[in-house]
């Protein structure tokens, strides 16, 4: 009986241990983000979370009547303090019916952005959009990496 009320407690320490580790990394990744500045005047295109740290970021919104402004596109644009572009992504307007809402989501990787602008677009505009997201890896990319990383811990 003694062994069996060791293994509950060893258990609880452990469950315990894992609760405040995951609050502990969860508030202290949180608390490095910053709201950046929205500077346009767009009020159909709402905006609930736009923070950033020194090297990414995100934003996070709705459109309101997206039926309006279909078959175009969310022109993006990060700036830094200095008004240096550091970046512009396009989000493509999906067909909705009535006066539906659409969320989009932007999560990206750009250095010491201070504030965005958000515009509705035609069309995007070739060669203008910066990577700004890492693109995927393909399956003998993840393969090799593995590879590589289980020969250096190994070696």
């Amino acid at each position: 009986m003694a062994t069996m009320k060791k293994i509950v407690i060893w258990i609880l320490i452990l469950i315990g241990v894992f609760i405040l580790s995951d609050f502990l990394i969860y508030v202290g990744l949180n608390s490095t983000y910053k709201d950046i500045e929205r500077k346009d005047n767009n009020s159909q295109i709402v905006v609930y979370q736009a923070d950033a740290t020194s090297v990414n970021g995100r934003i996070r919104g709705v459109i309101k009547d997206a039926k309006q402004i279909q078959e175009s596109y969310l022109k993006i644009e990060l700036y830094t303090e200095r008004n240096v572009l550091a970046g512009r992504k396009y989000i493509e307007i999906e067909d909705v019916e009535g006066n539906e809402t659409q969320p989009f989501e932007l999560l990206f990787k750009a250095k010491n952005v201070a504030y965005y602008t958000i515009e509705t677009a035609n069309e995007k505009e070739e060669g203008t959009e910066l990577e700004i997201l890492p693109k995927e890896w393909t399956k003998p990319e993840i393969i090799l990496a593995t590879a590589l990383t289980f020969l250096i811990f190994w070696g």
